[in-house]
C-alpha cells in the first residue's frame, strides 16, 4: 500500500477546498447570472413588443377615427342609395366624398404617408376610390368581387376589421385594409363598405424600432392565422404550426424550432385589433452573454486554481521542510546519534516544536548516560552478589555432602577389622570395594546432576555394607523402568532416604514380610522418584511436623541436628539439596499412614535428553 505523505495530504486538502470554492462560486454565479440575463432578455423583448403594440394601436386608432368619420358621413350613406346607372348622382356624391376625404386627410397630417387609399363601395356596384387627392376608376367586375369579399369578411355590427387584402392586385401584401360596413340614411340593412388601405411599409417604421439583433425578427399574425407582416412571412401557409403556437400561447413566451434553429418567441395580442405581434430571437444568441460569463468564469477559475495550487504547494513545502528535517533528526536519534536542529529565526509553532525536540534530545542524552551508569553499577553489584550466592550454595552443598553418618563409617571400619582378624575371607574385599565406591561418590562436590542409575549404584554399595554389618540378607525391589534410568536427579538423595527407612520404618528389625520398593515415573512435565515401604509409618502429628519443616525450604541448623532425630535432618537436607539444584518448586514430599507404611516422593523437572549427553553424570559407575 502506497504511503501517504503529509505534503501530499496538505496539497490534496488545499486542492479540494480551492476546487470546491471555485466550483461553487462559479456554478452559483453562472446559474444566477444566466437566470438574470434570461429574465432581462425576456423583459427586454416584452418591453419592445409592448412598445410596438402600443404604437401600432395608436396608429390604428387614428385610422379608426378617419373610418368613423367616413362611415357616419351623410354623403357617404346617401351614396349607398343611388341607383346603379344614375351618372349624375354618382358624380355629385363622388365629388362630395372626394372633398370630404381631402379635408379629413389634411386634418390628420400624420396619416398622410401611411395612407394608401380610401374607397367606398356600395351594393349597387358603384364605388368611390380616393388615392392622394385622386379619384380612381376600377373595373366594375373587380370592384364587385372585392365588395363581396369585404362584405363576407366584415362584421355586421359595424365593428372595424383589419384585412390582409387590397383592392388593387399590385398592392396585395404591401397594405392592410381597415373596413367596416355602412348603412343607408334610414339605417336599414347594410348597403356598402368603407375601407381604408394602410401602407405596411410606413407602419413597418414603427416595428423596425424593435431591435432584436442580427438574427431576431418581428412578425404579425391575425386571429385567423394569416401572416400580416413582414411580406416574406406571407409565403407561409395560414395557421401553420408556428401560427398555431402563437395563437395558442396568448401572451406567453415559448420556444420553437424555426428553420432548424431553436428560438424564443414573445407574443402580445393587440388590445385594439385582432393582430398578434410576435418577436423572435435565437436561443443561442440569447444565451451568448451567459456563455461568455461561463467561459470567463472557467478561464478565470482555471487561472485562479493554478495560482492557488502553486501557492498551496509553496505553503505546504514551507511547513513540510522543517518537519522533514525534524523527522530525519529523530531517525538519527533512534540510531543513537543525538541530532540537534538549528532553530534560529523560527518563532512560530514549528520553531517551538524544534525547540522542544532539542530540549528532549538533551534530556534524553543525560538520562541515558545516567541509566547506563546505573545499569553498570547494578550489573557489577549483581555479579558480586551472584558470586557470593554461588559460593554460599557450594558451601552448603559441600556441607550437606559431608553430613554422612560418621557412626556408620566407624562401625563399618570396625567390622572390616573384625573380619580381617577372625578370618581371611573375600567379604573383606567386597566391603572395602563397596566402601571405596561410596566414599568416592560422596566426596565429589560438583553441582552437576547425576542419573538415576548412579544413585541406584550408590544404594547398592550401601546395601552391601549394610548386609555385612547386620548379617542379614535384605533385598530392595527396584521397579524403575529401563527408559528412566538415565533421567537426571540430584547426587546423594536416594541413599539417605533408604537409610532413613531402615532406621525408622522397621524399629523391631527387618522381617521377611517387609519390603522397600524404588520406582520412577514421568507425569505432566515432572520426573518423580518415589520409595515405598510397609513399615511402621508415621503418626499424624509427626507427619505434620515433618511436612512443616520441609515447607520452610532451609537446611537444618546445628542446634536442630543436636536435639532432633537423625532421620528428619536427613530428609530436610535431601529436600533442600533438590531445591538448590532445580528450584523452589521441586523437592521431597512425604505421605504416610501409621501402621501401614510410608511413601517418599522426590519431584524434579523432566529434562531434555538431547541436552544431557556428554555430562559427567553419565560417566560415573
Amino acid at each position: 500500500m502506497k504511503r501517504k505523505t503529509l505534503s501530499g495530504q496538505i496539497y490534496l486538502y488545499f486542492m479540494i477546498v480551492i476546487v470546491l470554492s471555485l466550483l461553487s462560486v462559479g456554478v452559483f454565479s453562472y446559474v444566477q447570472s444566466s437566470r438574470a440575463l434570461d429574465r432581462q432578455v425576456k423583459q427586454y423583448m416584452e418591453q419592445m413588443i409592448d412598445s410596438a403594440n402600443y404604437q401600432t394601436d395608436i396608429y390604428l386608432q387614428a385610422y379608426e377615427l378617419l373610418s368613423n368619420s367616413f362611415s357616419s358621413n351623410s354623403d357617404v350613406r346617401s351614396f349607398m342609395e343611388i341607383k346603379r346607372n344614375d351618372a349624375y348622382e354618382y358624380y355629385e356624391y363622388s365629388d362630395k366624398i372626394k372633398k370630404f376625404a381631402l379635408a379629413s386627410v389634411e386634418s390628420i397630417v400624420t396619416l398622410y404617408k401611411q395612407l394608401n387609399m380610401i374607397y367606398v363601395v356600395g351594393q349597387h356596384g358603384r364605388s368611390v376610390i380616393y388615392e392622394n387627392q385622386n379619384l380612381l376608376n376600377f373595373d366594375p367586375i373587380l370592384v364587385q368581387e372585392k365588395y363581396a369579399n369585404l362584405m363576407n369578411s366584415t362584421p355586421s355590427d359595424g365593428r372595424i376589421v383589419l384585412l390582409n387584402m387590397s383592392i388593387r392586385p399590385v398592392d396585395q401584401g404591401s397594405v392592410v385594409t381597415m373596413a367596416r360596413k355602412v348603412r343607408g340614411p334610414s339605417y336599414g340593412d347594410d348597403r356598402g363598405v368603407v375601407a381604408i388601405e394602410i401602407k405596411l411599409a410606413e407602419l413597418a417604421k414603427i416595428w423596425s424600432r424593435v431591435s432584436l439583433g442580427k438574427a431576431g425578427f418581428f412578425f404579425i399574425i391575425d386571429d385567423a392565422g394569416n401572416y400580416i407582416y413582414p411580406p416574406s412571412m406571407g409565403e407561409r401557409k395560414p395557421s401553420d404550426e408556428l401560427a398555431s403556437l402563437v395563437l395558442a400561447s396568448g401572451n406567453q413566451t415559448f420556444l420553437h424550432k424555426y428553420n432548424g434553429e431553436q428560438r424564443m418567441y414573445v407574443s402580445r395580442k393587440s388590445g385594439y385589433s385582432d393582430w398578434n405581434l410576435v418577436a423572435s430571437m435565437p436561443v443561442e444568441e440569447l444565451r451568448r452573454p451567459a456563455d461568455t460569463i461561463r467561459t470567463t468564469t472557467i478561464s478565470v477559475g482555471l487561472v485562479t486554481l493554478a495560482i492557488a495550487l502553486w501557492l498551496a504547494s509553496r505553503f505546504g513545502r514551507s511547513i513540510i521542510a522543517p518537519i522533514r528535517g525534524l523527522k530525519e533528526s529523530m531517525r538519527e536519534t533512534e540510531k543513537g546519534n543525538w541530532q540537534y536542529i538549528d532553530e534560529i529565526g523560527r518563532t512560530d509553532e514549528i520553531g517551538g516544536l524544534i525547540h522542544s525536540y532539542n530540549l528532549m534530545v538533551t534530556r534524553l542524552s543525560d538520562m541515558i548516560e545516567r541509566v547506563y551508569e546505573a545499569e553498570l553499577d547494578q550489573q557489577k553489584n549483581a555479579l558480586e552478589l551472584g558470586e557470593s550466592k554461588l559460593e554460599r550454595q557450594r558451601a552448603e552443598f559441600q556441607s550437606l555432602q559431608l553430613q554422612i553418618n560418621p557412626h556408620f563409617l566407624y562401625n563399618t571400619l570396625e567390622t572390616i577389622n573384625c573380619y580381617a582378624i577372625v578370618q581371611n575371607s573375600s567379604e573383606i574385599t567386597e566391603m572395602v570395594e563397596a566402601m571405596a565406591f561410596m566414599l568416592r561418590y560422596s566426596v565429589q562436590t560438583n553441582l552437576e546432576e547425576i542419573t538415576v542409575a548412579n544413585e541406584l549404584n550408590h544404594v547398592r554399595n550401601y546395601m552391601i555394607i549394610l548386609q555385612h554389618r547386620t548379617g542379614s540378607d535384605f533385598e530392595i525391589h527396584v521397579a524403575v523402568p529401563p527408559s528412566l534410568l538415565l533421567e537426571k536427579m540430584v547426587r546423594l538423595t536416594l541413599q539417605p532416604v533408604i537409610e532413613n527407612i531402615f532406621q525408622h520404618a522397621f524399629p523391631d528389625g527387618v522381617e521377611d514380610h517387609h519390603y522397600i520398593c524404588i520406582n520412577a515415573r514421568k507425569e505432566d512435565g515432572l520426573f518423580q522418584v518415589y520409595v515405598e515401604d510397609n513399615g511402621a509409618g508415621m503418626k499424624p502429628e509427626r507427619l505434620a511436623e515433618l511436612r512443616k519443616k520441609l515447607e520452610m525450604n532451609r537446611l537444618a541448623e546445628p542446634d536442630e541436628i543436636e536435639g532432633a532425630k537423625r532421620g528428619g535432618i536427613g530428609l530436610m537436607n535431601v529436600h533442600r539439596r533438590i531445591q538448590m539444584v532445580f528450584g523452589e518448586a521441586y523437592g521431597l514430599s512425604i505421605d504416610s499412614e501409621w501402621g501401614k507404611g510410608t511413601c517418599m516422593t522426590m519431584t524434579m523437572p523432566e529434562m531434555d535428553r538431547s541436552k544431557m549427553r556428554g555430562k559427567d553424570g553419565y560417566s560415573e559407575a
